[in-house]
């Protein structure tokens, strides 16, 4: 065997595994040592020869797959979870190495027969690479070549790590030993592994995409509050009021201690003892009013990017006196619910809003209607047609309509399309929807009429918000954007691109100065309204995202997905702070208490769940190691009958208010 023969196969070898370097080096060497070098031994070139002629077959990928997948379930349960995550990089390559050497019917073959084992973690991406049937679809599908050019990070201990590699050597599996090698980078850490197994970050996808990402997660936000808002204020007058309390407390406790000291009659003597006891509680009261203060003023304030519009006074003190009488939630005082049940839809519903005092619900169909129920007519039309019925004998043949036959709802008609989104002004004013006719309309739910129609998008518009103060409002669409809108302008104010597939959702940050999306690329971006600019890109879910929502201070973001994962996002660091499992189906919708100590969680799977955030957002390392974190944040779970639960909302009071429509089943 020549020596050049030899050379050019360990070249190609070399080339084949990305060694670009180590090519170069070679041949270097080569060139320099190729006259005094000694012929090479026969054995040695025996081994290459028959090596060269184990690579060319495509039998190799099947059967080394087939092993390692065999080992890695027959393994120790203490490392099987972490060695089952090298798998799903190592198949999809395996297939798309096939199909880029023109082994079609081979890949196909190979790709049925083990798509079973990641259909439940990875079954969007299976479904795209199933599309996948020539050398020629590696190159023009988007995803295919960006899985070809970028690398998978795996989190492993050392121990399942050297595991591991004496399999592969063991085996003489190199043709899979060559694809983690140029696929995938063992992130190594020392000790025992970790027994979360649904760790966001234990899989991840570094590239170009990545590396722009971590880049994007460099610049600077501000989370905080607004200066000057109506909770500031009446944080500063909590805190004032406390402190009065407190002072005539401790007056009145010294003037008990000098009547305990004279001679008084029992009678006296008891109420003193009362009074005693309920100025203790007053002033217990007082010192938790100023401990959950100091706890939400806690974050920072900043000024507002846009100009806000100026609130009515007699609004302004509506707002402030629900504000005064909001009952403070926690782990172990969990809010009041009221469900709110659509009837008779027919399949019709596509969404639902609630208004923030729960007065008004309105549902958007599939036939372009939008319907607006009014609750307080709703019950004076119920009693009267009961007391109706406890006066006459006969029996109403409508049971649905009261009143003569007048609707039970008010009826907005203008969209061409399906309704997808309803969003409420804070005052309950306006209503704003949005509709596969790519248009978002602005309804009086005053006058009953619509106002504006806005046009922009060129596709489909999957939702729409009010921001907090109103006025202003975000959508998103399937062309891939999101844009801001003001209420008096019927162009868009920003167009925020950036997302690799659908923004399915949208929602505003507490201080109106940024907006966050998901999109079926199952990422979250976070974008700067006065710029347009992507300042946060928060990478972990595994399928496309349908709901988020903002901590009311700002720092924490909720987004949940399709599998039914619920993610704690910190917006200052960009990181995933737990993961919130326990839901089976979609997460359609998420709403923070107004104190933000309660994450409350509507999906498909009929339910609605209560997380603790105080415990989502500090884990502690016992609770990382028993992986049992995410059960333990979950309070409480709330089952309908059967109804998947569309919308969520918590009142200025902390009621929270859901709604859906009864599914029938069978």
């Amino acid at each position: 065997m020549e020596e050049d023969e030899i050379a050019g196969y360990v070249t190609a070898y070399l080339k084949k595994k990305g060694f670009t370097q180590t090519e170069k080096i070679f041949q270097e060497e080569f060139q320099t040592n190729k006259t005094n070098s000694s012929p090479l031994e026969p054995d040695i070139a025996k081994h290459i020869l028959s090596f060269s002629q184990l690579e060319s077959g495509p039998a190799r990928f099947h059967d080394g797959y087939s092993r390692l997948r065999s080992w890695t379930h027959c393994s120790l349960d203490l490392y099987k979870h972490e060695l089952l995550r090298v798998l799903y990089p190592v198949f999809i390559h395996c297939f798309m190495d096939l199909v880029a050497k023109g082994h079609v019917q081979e890949a196909r073959h190979f790709f049925n027969t083990f798509r079973e084992d990641h259909e439940m973690m990875h079954l969007r991406d299976l479904q795209k690479l199933e599309g996948v049937l020539s050398p020629t679809h590696l190159e023009e599908m988007e995803f295919a070549h960006s899985l070809r050019q970028s690398k998978f990070n795996i989190k492993i201990c050392e121990y399942s790590y050297e595991l591991l590699l004496q399999h592969l050597h063991s085996t003489q599996s190199t043709t899979i030993l060559g694809i983690i090698n140029e696929h995938i980078n063992f992130q190594v850490t020392p000790g025992q592994p970790s027994s979360i197994v649904d760790d966001p970050e234990a899989v991840t996808l570094s590239g170009s995409s990545q590396d722009a990402a971590n880049q994007i997660n460099q610049k600077e936000i501000h989370w905080g509050l607004l200066e000057d808002s109506l909770e500031e204020r009446l944080e500063k007058a909590s805190s004032l009021l406390s402190d009065s309390e407190k002072g005539e407390g401790e007056a009145k406790e010294g003037e008990t201690e000098e009547n305990k000291k004279r001679p008084v009659e029992g009678g006296k003597q008891g109420a003193s003892i009362k009074k005693v006891k309920k100025d203790k509680g007053g002033s217990a009261t007082g010192k938790n009013i100023k401990a959950e203060v100091n706890t939400v003023s806690a974050a920072p304030r900043v000024k507002p990017e846009l100009p806000m519009p100026i609130i009515p006074s007699e609004v302004e003190q509506s707002i402030l006196e629900d504000l005064r009488n909001r009952v403070q939630l926690s782990s172990v005082a969990l809010p009041s619910v009221s469900f709110y049940t659509f009837l008779n839809t027919h399949n019709g519903l596509s969404c639902s809003s609630i208004s923030h005092d729960g007065s008004l619900v309105a549902g958007g169909f599939s036939d372009s209607s939008l319907k607006v129920w009014d609750m307080a007519k709703l019950g004076e039309q119920t009693a009267s047609s009961l007391s109706q019925d406890e006066n006459d004998t006969s029996q109403n043949p409508q049971m649905g309509q009261s009143g003569g036959g007048k609707r039970q709802y008010t009826l907005f008609q203008g969209h061409s399309g399906p309704v997808y989104a309803a969003s409420f002004s804070p005052v309950g004013e306006f209503i704003l929807s949005s509709s596969a006719d790519s248009t978002i309309r602005l309804w009086s739910t005053t006058y009953n009429a619509n106002l504006v129609c806005y046009k922009g998008h060129n596709y489909p518009v999957w939702d729409v918000q009010f921001s907090p103060v109103g006025h202003y409002f975000a959508s998103s669409s399937h062309d891939r954007t999101a844009r801001i809108w003001s209420m008096e302008r019927i162009q868009p104010l920003r167009i925020m691109a950036g997302h690799l597939s659908d923004v399915d959702c949208v929602q505003w940050h507490a201080n109106c100065n940024y907006i966050a999306t998901g999109s079926s690329d199952k990422t979250v971006r976070l974008w700067d309204v006065q710029s347009g600019e992507c300042v946060r890109v928060f990478v972990g879910h595994r399928s496309m995202i349908l709901s988020l929502a903002m901590s009311p201070d700002g720092r924490y973001m909720a987004s949940g997905d399709e599998d039914g994962t619920i993610m704690m996002w910190d917006l200052s660091s960009g990181r995933c702070l737990t993961p919130l499992i326990g839901h089976t189906s979609c997460v359609w919708s998420l709403a923070f208490s107004c104190e933000g100590s309660v994450l409350a969680s509507g999906s498909a799977d009929c339910s609605v769940k209560l997380w603790d955030v105080n415990t989502s957002t500090k884990v502690s390392r016992a609770e990382e190691k028993s992986g049992n974190a995410s059960r333990l944040r979950s309070l409480k779970t709330l089952p309908t009958k059967s109804t998947p639960v569309y919308a969520l909302r918590f009142s200025r009071r902390n009621l929270l208010f859901a709604a859906g429509a009864l599914a029938k089943n069978g």
